[in-house]
């Protein structure tokens, strides 16, 4: 009797080995299983996040170059605006410059 009772634990230890096994390997599973679908879920989140960053770049560009062709426009009505000054105030005292310039060539010093 004692060696069916001996027997007999044995086999209750084998079962819950087998049984310890068997929930060792369900949670290695549903590990696997969650670090699969959080990589999953963190490259979703890189993906959005370099589509977002993409994008505010992309509106940056597009900004910077519209500020581009309206920086060049101003800066080239500026110019007009000065050149036209210039050509305006040299017309204004051109008559003088030249009556004085006559004066000067015209004048001997002993």
């Amino acid at each position: 009797m004692e060696a069916n009772r001996g027997q007999g634990g044995i086999q209750q230890l084998l079962a819950a080995e087998q049984e310890a096994q068997h929930i060792v390997n369900a949670a290695r599973n549903a590990k696997m299983a969650r670090l699969k679908q959080a990589k999953e879920e963190a490259e979703k989140e890189i993906a959005e996040y370099r589509a977002q960053v993409e994008k505010e770049f992309q509106r940056k560009v597009a900004e910077s170059s519209g500020d581009s062709g309206a920086n060049v426009k101003r800066l080239e009505q500026e110019t007009e605006a000065k050149i036209h000054h210039l050509k305006h105030e040299a017309a204004r005292i051109s008559d003088d410059v030249v009556q004085m310039l006559l004066k000067h060539v015209t004048t001997v010093k002993n």
